[in-house]
């Protein structure tokens, strides 16, 4: 059973850069596809984007596209959310999760969620 923790939330201002890791134990993710989503206070968690196994392939939600980049570092199986332009909106509880199928996946792809990280974005 692999565990996963996410880190590198925090209280950043609009316009800014955050990196979110989501590191990995238990079992090796290399090979795994991984995905991030997040969730807002009284909303639906939203599918961000995910990173195949290898990372040479990526896919993302519209409406984060130009603004988030996931990669990953298989050697120190970790994978990343590189997000800039922040907005307030952007404020929401972020996880990543392992999943089955890297392009245009379905929620029940996923699986072995980690606890999630908080991300703030002030105005």
């Amino acid at each position: 059973q692999v565990q996963l923790v996410e880190s590198g939330g925090g209280l950043v201002q609009a316009g800014g850069s955050l990196r979110l890791s989501c590191a990995a134990s238990g079992r090796t993710i290399g090979g795994f596809v991984m995905g991030w989503f997040r969730q807002a206070p009284g909303k639906e968690r939203e599918f961000l984007g995910t990173i195949s196994g290898s990372g040479s392939n990526t896919y993302y939600a519209e409406s984060v596209k130009d603004r988030f980049t996931i990669s990953r570092d298989n050697a120190k199986n970790t994978v990343y959310l590189r997000m800039s332009s922040l907005k307030p909106e952007d404020t929401a509880v972020y996880y990543c999760a392992v999943g089955s199928r890297w392009y245009n996946p379905r929620p029940t792809d996923f699986g072995s969620w980690g606890q999630g990280t908080q991300v703030t974005v002030s105005s």
